[in-house]
């Protein structure tokens, strides 16, 4: 099991289907810093949580710039079902093959994906890192300050 880039390393590119369609992870830094967050499962009680968490928070990441990238090995027909219901304003990519969650060390047992949070600069560089058991998670008000410190917004 990958673990994935540390703070400092660039992130490792890519281009996977969503609910708003193709991303690349590339073409998305060229508007401004990505923050990746991997997570277990579609309407599971923690991911939802943290999820909904984000939604209703968006000053959070808006303020500073950072789009929010959600991602896991489960389908795009899940991930449009769980952003419907839960009105998810941004979108949920679709690693079906699990190359995405290797790279960036978010396996876990059984080709489950890891809670993970990643934020990426413009340059492409890993600013913050964390990886979670799968009952925690990071809130929107911890993220605050994670992005005011590693870009001075917020």
């Amino acid at each position: 099991m990958a673990k994935g880039p540390a703070v400092g390393d660039i992130a490792p590119d890519f281009t996977l289907p969503s609910t708003a369609g193709s991303i690349r992870l590339a073409a998305e830094l060229g508007q401004g810093p990505v923050l990746l967050v991997f997570y277990p499962g579609d309407d599971t009680m923690v991911c939802t949580r943290q999820l909904c968490d984000y939604r209703d928070h968006p000053g959070v990441f808006a303020d500073a710039g950072v789009r929010v990238l959600a991602l896991n090995t489960q389908s795009l027909e899940s991930h449009a079902a769980f952003a419907q219901k839960h009105e998810l304003p941004f979108p949920l990519l679709s690693d079906s093959g699990g190359e995405v969650c290797a790279a960036y060390g978010a396996t876990a047992l059984f080709g489950m994906t890891r809670r993970a949070l990643f934020l990426i600069g413009r340059d492409g560089r890993v600013l913050y890192r964390q990886v979670d058991l799968p009952m925690f998670r990071r809130s929107a008000a911890e993220l605050q300050q994670v992005i005011a410190e590693q870009l001075g917004g917020g």
